[in-house]
Parts: C-alpha cells; sequence; structure tokens
C-alpha cells in the first residue's frame, strides 16, 4: 500500500498545481518566455545598436565604411549631417554617433593619419561598453582591407589559426538559452515543492492527511515525484521546443541523458524545497528565505561564471551543493557532447548529496508534523 499511497497522493498534488494559476503561469513563463530573453537580450551582447554616420567624406572607403554595420549588431545607419549629431545623442535616439572627416580616404592614401571620431552615449552601459570595441575593429578591418589594395603591407611572421570547438560563430544565445533553462530547473523545483508543503499547511488540508494512513514518508515523497515530473516534462519541452526550436540551438549530447541528470538533481532540489517550506511558516517568509538561498547557489554554481574564477574556498564549499555538479553534467552533455563515462561522478555527488538532503528534509518534516499533531 506504501506505493499506492505515494501515487494517490502525487496525483493529488498534481491536481492541486492544475488549479493554482499562478504557479502554472510561472512555469509556463520561466520555460518559455524567461529562456528567449535570456538568449536574446543578455547584457553583455550587442544587439540592434543604433548607429549614425557623419559621411563628410563620401569617399568609397567611407561608404565602404557604412556598410559595414549591419544587423543583427546594429541596425542600419542613418546618414545624418554634423548639426544634427548631438541633437539626436541628446534626444536619445543614437547610441554611437560616427563622424567621417573630409578628405579621410585622401589622406589615407598620401600617409598621414586620419582621425575618425566616435560619439558614444554611455548611459546605456552595457551597449556602450561592448559596442565601442566592435566599432574599432570594424572601422580598423575595413581600413585595412582598402589599404591593401594601394600600398603593400608587410605581413606577420607568425599566423595564428583559430579553431572554436563547441560554439563555432561564438553566439552567446547558445550560452544563455541552455544556462537559463537549467537554473529554472533549480529554481522551479524548489519553489513548486516548498509552495505546495505551505500550501497545505495554509488550506489546513495537514490536518486531514494527519488522521489518514498515511506516513510522512510518503507524503513527502508524494510532493518530490510529483513536482519534479513538473519540472523535467517542462525542461523537455524547453530544451526541444524553445531552445532547438524556436532559438535553432544545436544540442549536441543524448537529451535522454541530460534529463536522467535532472531526475537525479531534481530529487536533491525538491527534498530541498520541502526542508525551506518546513522552517517557513508563510508564504512571504518563504520568498525570503528562498533569495538568501537561491542566489547563492546559481551565482557560485558555474552557471554564470567559471568556478575556477572564484575563490579556492569558495569553490571547495560549493562542491556540497547539488546543481554545482549538475551545471557541470549538464555542459559537459548539452554542449560538448559527453556521455556517461565522462558524467558519472557528477551523477554519483548528486545522488548522495540527494540522499543526504532527502534524509534531513524528512526527520525535519516528521518534526514538523509531530509538532502540528
Amino acid at each position: 500500500m506504501r506505493l499506492a499511497n505515494i501515487f494517490h497522493l502525487g496525483v493529488k498534488e498534481l491536481r492541486s498545481l492544475v488549479r493554482d494559476p499562478i504557479m502554472l503561469v510561472l512555469i509556463v513563463y520561466a520555460f518559455t518566455v524567461s529562456v528567449y530573453t535570456a538568449a536574446t537580450a543578455m547584457p553583455e551582447t550587442l544587439n540592434k545598436a543604433p548607429i549614425a554616420v557623419v559621411n563628410e567624406d563620401r569617399s568609397p572607403l567611407s561608404w565602404r565604411i557604412v556598410s559595414a554595420f549591419y544587423p543583427p549588431y546594429f541596425v542600419p545607419p542613418e546618414i545624418i549631417d554634423q548639426a544634427e549629431m548631438d541633437a539626436r545623442m541628446d534626444a536619445g535616439l543614437d547610441t554611437f554617433a560616427l563622424d567621417i572627416p573630409p578628405n579621410f580616404q585622401r589622406d589615407l592614401l598620401a600617409g598621414r593619419r586620419p582621425t575618425i571620431q566616435l560619439n558614444v552615449d554611455a548611459t546605456r552601459m552595457s551597449q556602450a561598453f561592448t559596442g565601442s570595441g566592435y566599432i574599432q575593429t570594424i572601422v580598423t578591418d575595413e581600413v585595412r582591407a582598402f589599404a591593401l589594395r594601394y600600398r603593400e603591407v608587410p605581413e606577420l611572421p607568425v599566423d595564428l589559426a583559430l579553431r572554436v570547438r563547441f560554439n563555432p560563430q561564438l553566439n552567446k544565445s547558445w550560452f544563455g538559452a541552455i544556462m537559463q533553462v537549467i537554473n529554472n530547473v533549480t529554481m522551479l523545483s524548489i519553489v513548486l515543492t516548498g509552495a505546495a508543503l505551505i500550501r497545505e499547511r495554509e488550506h489546513g488540508t495537514v490536518e486531514h492527511l494527519l488522521v489518514m494512513p498515511v506516513t510522512p514518508f510518503e507524503i513527502m515523497s508524494s510532493k518530490v515525484w510529483a513536482m519534479a515530473l513538473v519540472v523535467l516534462a517542462a525542461t523537455a519541452f524547453a530544451l526541444t521546443a524553445v531552445v532547438q526550436g524556436w532559438l535553432s540551438v544545436p544540442i549536441q549530447g543524448s537529451l535522454a541523458l541530460f534529463l536522467a541528470g535532472a531526475a537525479l538533481h531534481l530529487f536533491a532540489t525538491t527534498s530541498m524545497g520541502i526542508f525551506l517550506g518546513t522552517v517557513a511558516r508563510s508564504m512571504p517568509r518563504f520568498g525570503l528565505l528562498l533569495m538568501l538561498v537561491l542566489l547563492p547557489l546559481q551565482m557560485l554554481s558555474g552557471a554564470s561564471t567559471p568556478r575556477e574564477s572564484m575563490p579556492e574556498a569558495v569553490q571547495y564549499i560549493m562542491l556540497a551543493a547539488p546543481n554545482t555538479h549538475f551545471v557541470m553534467l549538464a555542459q559537459s552533455i548539452l554542449y560538448r557532447g559527453a556521455g556517461i563515462t565522462a558524467v558519472w561522478p557528477q551523477f554519483l555527488a548528486i545522488v548522495l548529496i540527494g540522499t543526504v538532503l532527502f534524509a534531513l528534509a524528512l526527520a525535519r518534516f516528521r518534526k514538523t508534523i509531530g509538532t502540528m499533531a
């Protein structure tokens, strides 16, 4: 009867979730719009930046420079005159304004060093910082390519052959989309299980469970498998429909292997959600507690920045967190196409951490149930 109790209680959890529109909206948003936004609007990514050009030279070289700015990094440049430049930047119409002086091409071919002025609206900090480097590279490359046709330029004695693996286009949306899914797996699993437990307490249905022939282990296990199933199904949909379909981001490794690792990770994080739900007595308290726990987990797990760049003490401490190992196995499988022979240490670590978290949460849950009885 124990397995039957766990199954029926889990079905009851799924029905309760279906009747909670706020949680349903959160799940849909986290695995659709949130993933798309993270992929296409990463702060360090230059995307459709507005640029204007004052072309006082009107030479083939100047028009060549103008034509080098195109989507998706820049919108097609607006050709303006000198009097409009300051007014347009004051109005916030342009992030960048490039002023190509008169006789620019003639001075370049004559061996002089003409200067191009770039005005940047630094209030748009992320685009200003990234875009300035883009523009400098574009102008330099176009001028060099133009000058090669008229004067001999000595070649460097060393040629660097660049081979970019796993992301040949250096497309940051590939990283943003997949990492957002990975982060949302951790977040939603903790939120759903903790909220389910608190919802039981607020609605008074915990007392109903206490008079039924069920044990705390069965109650907790039902919440774990039900919420884990929802997050796992949403993860599979996000990777196939949103990441691969909508965003056209390729996945290198086995999706089934990743979902197996995600299922083990969900066992650990849903147990963590139960534990936090027993500590917090209301949803506002749970929300505050969640911020204290979730932000360090995600920021220090290697999902945002490489673990190697963190202090060694932090690296060792975060080995006790399940999502550290989950991020490692997810990146290995989805980015580099790794198999089970490469990621089995992470699988084993998640199983051990999940077992400890489940035992701690079950002990705390039994104590909470005992005080209510």
